[in-house]
């Protein structure tokens, strides 16, 4: 039997979803590699929830697939659904149900409940058991709807915009728990956020959805590697710069460039007064929602309500480190360590 570490946790390949006559999601391809921790950022719209969606089967393919631990979403059987765990944003809870009544319901649906753990965490986060849902504040509930997702017990866990409607300080202790239940060993992260400076801390992977398709994808550590930002004399066209033009901010006399472009491309292209700085990864997230995206919504008679087609290249070298070896990848699941729109 394979085990799920040699398969990617999550894997799309050309997975696509049409509402009506709009594609929500479409020409989405990635392998995540198991033990990562994901960040997949986008704007409203861009098709973050449908493609977490598809993910755990709640919603059916239109085109192409996605694959949990190697098996497909339309195959999706019990053991394959217990092996993914859902947090929506809302964080769903029935209100009238006392926190024991919910972990009750926990664990008469899920065969590899762990109920010392759901007590242990309610102790450690003194929420009594007896209290009902609704008389629990917004950051408790938070913590409830986490610990039934991870009492469940799956190697995968995925989350659409968790912190969303938390204070500041509710926000930091439900991530700094994300994170320790990762550090406990074998547990693949999926986050959906705005908040890309919190992503930045905890991420070594890394999705951009634009105008419902994939702007980029791959270890974080290869896309930076992959990105340069340059200044040169502001009169310098697009055209004389390496790589592929990602952003630009003009000023009276300068122009700072992110520029998707190797090594042997910059040294090529270097002239006198230009400078190759390393990219931030808040800064290379916000080029690429700023650039408009490449290949756009489409209409499902096959037009495109974004400004260009592309194509997909491939990117850098190795993962980031937040103490997972996620250079694994390369040889298990056969697909291109990262990825740029060009």
């Amino acid at each position: 039997m394979t085990r799920d570490d040699d398969l990617p946790a999550l894997r799309a390949e050309r997975l696509g979803k049409r509402y009506g006559h709009v594609w929500g999601l479409r020409d989405c391809t990635f392998a995540v590699p198991a033990g990562s921790v994901v960040g997949l950022v986008g704007p409203n719209g861009a098709g973050k929830t449908t493609l977490l969606a598809l993910a755990v089967g709640l919603l059916t393919p239109t085109e192409g697939q996605v694959e949990v631990f190697g098996e497909a979403s339309r195959a999706y059987t019990g053991a394959t659904l217990a092996r993914v765990s859902y947090l929506a944003q809302d964080h769903p809870l029935y209100r009238s149900f006392s926190v024991a009544d919910m972990f009750h319901f926990g664990r008469s649906m899920n065969p590899s409940w762990d109920q010392e753990l759901a007590e242990m965490r309610m102790d450690a986060l003194d929420i009594p058991l007896g209290r009902k849902v609704k008389e629990l504040s917004g950051g408790q509930q938070a913590q409830v709807s986490l610990t039934i997702a991870l009492a469940k017990r799956s190697p995968l866990l995925i989350l659409d915009e968790p912190v969303a409607s938390l204070d500041p300080i509710a926000r930091i202790e439900f991530m700094r728990d994300v994170m320790a239940a990762c550090a406990e060993g074998g547990l693949t992260v999926i986050i959906a956020s705005h908040v890309v400076s919190e992503l930045e801390r905890l991420c070594d992977w890394l999705i951009v959805l634009s105008g419902g398709r994939p702007q980029l994808a791959g270890p974080v550590d290869d896309l930076l590697d992959a990105h340069r930002m340059l200044t040169v004399p502001r009169p310098t066209p697009d055209g004389e710069l390496p790589g592929t033009v990602i952003d630009r901010a003009d000023s009276d006399r300068h122009s700072s460039v992110i520029v998707a472009a190797d090594l042997g491309q910059l040294a090529a292209a270097q002239r006198p007064g230009w400078q190759a700085e390393p990219v931030g990864f808040e800064q290379l997230v916000l080029a690429y929602l700023r650039r408009p995206p490449v290949g756009g919504n489409a209409r499902s008679d096959g037009r495109s309500t974004g400004r260009s087609e592309g194509r997909v290249g491939p990117g850098g070298r190795s993962g980031r480190g937040s103490g997972r070896d996620s250079g694994r990848d390369s040889g298990r699941t056969g697909a291109a360590k990262g990825a740029v729109i060009r």
